[in-house]
């Protein structure tokens, strides 16, 4: 019983992901964002980075990536304007939620690998969280957002494997609203057409 617990709340604590938000968007002047929106994509990132490495090892890729921000259900997410003078302690915040889980120590594991920037998986994971960044400051680019074209020069210049490197490259010179605008005066005008 003690256990299943133990569960629930390590659920409950990481749900305050969700409210917790990322703080650099504060200096940048536009968008937001909480910890949990940008672990997800992080995620989906690191499996397509994977995906792409055929010796990685994909489930520990993506987890990292879901993983890695765990500590700041504790310790909420410091920029890095404020890790220049706030000292967080986040080996002792993710010690401290895995220590009562059956499976904190693969939690704990993983995290430490990830910050490690060692392994291939690690760098991958890496490659993940900062692109997740890149796509949201392109974004904030296009809605004109002047600082953000700065900013992206500095995350691409973090990035590790030539895959994700590609992929900013990419990133850069596409129109975030592409996916769904199209851009075709035909559809904006009259509407979609039902039969294609």
């Amino acid at each position: 019983m003690l256990l299943m617990k133990n569960i629930v709340n390590f659920l409950f604590e990481i749900g305050i992901l969700k409210k917790t938000p990322r703080s650099g968007f504060q200096f940048l002047g536009t968008g937001n964002e909480s910890v949990a929106e940008h672990s997800f994509r992080a995620a989906v990132i690191a499996y397509l980075l994977a995906k792409n490495e055929p010796k990685a090892d994909m489930q520990k890729v993506v987890l990292m990536s879901l993983f890695h921000d765990f500590h700041e259900a504790r310790t909420g997410d410091h920029n890095y304007v404020n890790k220049r003078y706030v000292t967080v302690n986040e080996d002792k915040a993710v010690n401290d939620l895995a220590r009562k889980l059956p499976f904190g120590k693969d939690i704990v594991s993983l995290i430490d690998e990830f910050n490690s920037r060692e392994t291939l998986e690690a760098q991958l994971s890496q490659d993940a969280d900062q692109l997740d960044f890149i796509l949201e400051l392109k974004r904030q680019q296009d809605l004109g957002n002047i600082s953000a074209a700065e900013w992206l020069k500095y995350s691409a210049k973090r990035l590790i494997t030539d895959f994700a490197k590609s992929l900013a490259d990419e990133i850069v010179t596409t129109d975030s609203s592409d996916w769904w605008f199209e851009k075709k005066e035909e559809l904006w005008v009259n509407g979609p057409n039902e039969h294609t």
